[in-house]
């Protein structure tokens, strides 16, 4: 089930205090960038948008979602860090793909044969996740097989919850960051 799809309205939950990128902007200076794909429950989003705010990740939301941006779900979920929050929304996936770093893109989705943990994460990576209800696009999946990843977890599981998996694959590439420039 889908809500009308967001409009883009003047927010109430602080991100019009934070100076926004110009539209089109690719973060490639933040740790990471976080790629949800029509997500469809507020409540997920702003937890990834805290997550983003914890690691300087930047946020991209792909519409159609099934909330309208300023959901009060959404403000509770991302309570007063979404003022900090680099984010943008984009209309269209197909606006968004043509900007995205080819082979630093990967699509997380449970039909990868590799994990998380096949995969050296460089600063600045695109990490697309799908919605919570079906996931990516099969369409996306096979467009770009060599860069989908999963997350490990047994088969009686189905799937993890949106923001988790999010968390789960951001502090994979916080992780190996720090490893990396450990003595």
């Amino acid at each position: 089930m889908h809500a009308e799809p967001a409009k883009e309205v003047p927010l109430d939950i602080g991100a019009s205090e934070s100076p926004q990128p110009s539209p089109g902007d690719v973060a490639r200076d933040a740790t990471c960038n976080i790629v949800l794909y029509q997500p469809e429950i507020p409540q997920n989003t702003g937890n990834i948008g805290r997550t983003c705010v914890a690691i300087g990740a930047k946020l991209w939301i792909v519409r159609p979602t099934g909330f309208r941006i300023d959901d009060r779900n959404l403000r509770r979920a991302g309570m007063d860090y979404w003022r900090h929050l680099a984010w943008e929304m984009v209309d269209d996936y197909s606006l968004l793909a043509p900007k995205l770093p080819a082979g630093r893109t990967f699509y997380i989705t449970k039909f990868a044969e590799r994990t998380i943990y096949d995969v050296a994460f460089r600063p600045g990576d695109f990490f697309v996740f799908g919605r919570e209800s079906n996931g990516l696009p099969q369409s996306l999946r096979e467009a770009h097989a060599d860069q989908c990843l999963r997350i490990p977890m047994l088969e009686v599981a189905r799937s993890l919850n949106l923001a988790n998996s999010v968390a789960v694959v951001a502090y994979e590439l916080v992780r190996q960051q720090a490893a990396r420039n450990s003595p």
